[in-house]
């Protein structure tokens, strides 16, 4: 527009003046069969500008004006996400640490496990060997110093059961395994947010939560926080926030019905009902199970050192007889055998595998009926893929999780049902 405006100034001017029009201009326009084409086309930007120097005019060029508030927002927009991404990998660094952390830790507890098992029941058999020996040695040194090493051995076996079976060490292996496995999965996730598309705070956010749930869920120090390894009450392992997040980016979203439909949002009512009845209860009676066996075995431990202890002290008292020697090296010889039932077959070990799958199997439930209440559809994970994770996570294929979905009761279906709504 301006340079339009600039042209039509430039000619009004030289036409009043008769000879301010350049020498080419003036024999173009000394032609009349041409004049109206020189007239009709527009010059350029430089021409208009050089003629209007020569007449003495100046040129005004039109200036763009553009909203300098949505430039400042892209940049404050760029900056936010810069930042969200520096945090997220921030998270990544911290969440492979601990990782690796929990790994080493619990290859060392497996150790202590093993070393601590040989070392008492090494302990404990020798004492029964020396209890043994002092019965048949006679009055004096010998004898003295037989049972004394005896019931000294079978007294330190006994403290060291006592603490062996309080912290469980073949249990606090399994757990530092099934953090390290937790949060390299949890590693894995964070790099396929940040893989598929930029992430947001929520994805920061539900990081941050996942990490202090799973910090809190497998605790590294032995003293204050260690976990209860003998709870009054059986409940399955939880090491997830409470409270969750739907996912950031829902593959499919665009979809008419994001991959669901009614026949799979009831087939899932369905699985989150036959993992209720068989799955979760049946590995949380098993954890209870094991936890009584534990239980049973981890006093029997130190008592039977405890009355190996007395007896072998006892071995030569003309008043006991041969029943001190009895207890000495029989209730040495039971002690051996428990100790090696309950750490050699790391028992606290099955308890914790156990109890987690029942946590495995109560955050799929939770997973899916949180999914469930999700009113709107898009908000969703895309349903195909939604199912597929779930029929992979209980080791089926897609028609087999059809079948586990179809031995539900169409009756305790529509009760479940009513009670999710």
């Amino acid at each position: 527009m301006a340079t339009i405006q600039a042209s039509s100034l430039s000619y009004s001017s030289s036409s009043s003046s008769g000879s301010a029009f350049p020498r080419n201009i003036r024999a173009a326009a000394s032609k009349p069969q041409a004049s109206h084409l020189s007239i009709l086309k527009l010059p350029s930007g430089n021409l208009v500008h050089e003629l209007n120097r020569e007449n003495g005019l100046r040129t005004i060029n039109s200036v763009e004006m553009k909203p300098l508030v949505s430039t400042n927002m892209r940049n404050d927009e760029a900056n936010c996400n810069s930042k969200v991404v520096e945090e997220v990998y921030a998270i990544m660094e911290a969440v492979a640490d601990r990782s690796e952390m929990h790994k080493n830790i619990g290859v060392q507890r497996d150790n202590w496990n093993r070393l601590l098992l040989n070392s008492v029941n090494g302990m404990t058999v020798t004492a029964a060997i020396m209890a043994g020996l002092a019965s048949v040695s006679g009055w004096g040194a010998p004898h003295l110093a037989l049972k004394l090493s005896s019931t000294l051995l079978y007294t330190a076996a006994t403290g060291i059961l006592m603490v062996m079976n309080k912290i469980q060490p073949s249990q606090l292996a399994e757990e530092q395994r099934n953090a390290a496995r937790l949060f390299k999965h949890l590693h894995q996730q964070i790099k396929t947010v940040v893989a598929v598309g930029s992430p947001c705070l929520n994805d920061v956010n539900a990081a941050m939560e996942r990490v202090l749930a799973l910090d809190k869920a497998y605790p590294l120090p032995l003293l204050g926080t260690m976990l209860e390894k003998f709870p009054k009450t059986v409940e399955p392992a939880v090491w997830w926030p409470r409270e969750q997040r739907s996912p950031h980016e829902n593959v499919g979203g665009g979809m008419e019905r994001n991959g669901w439909s009614e026949k799979l949002e009831e087939e899932m009512r369905e699985v989150v009902g036959v993992l209720k009845r068989k799955d979760a209860a049946e590995y949380v009676r098993l954890s209870k199970l094991v936890l009584k066996v534990n239980k049973i075995l981890a006093i029997c431990g130190p008592l039977f050192t405890g009355i190996a202890a007395i007896g072998s002290a006892l071995v030569g008292s003309p008043w006991n007889g041969s029943w001190a020697v009895v207890l000495g090296v029989v209730f040495g010889a039971l002690a051996t055998v428990v100790n090696t039932l309950e750490h050699g077959g790391q028992v606290g070990m099955v308890f914790e595998m156990y109890r987690s799958t029942a946590g495995s199997f109560q955050l799929m439930e939770e997973t899916i009926e949180s999914t469930l209440k999700e009113k709107e559809v898009g908000e969703r994970e895309n349903g195909e893929l939604f199912e597929v994770k779930v029929a992979l996570q209980l080791g089926r294929s897609l028609p087999g999780l059809q079948n586990l979905a179809a031995t539900r009761s169409p009756s305790s279906a529509t009760e479940f049902a009513s009670k999710l709504f």
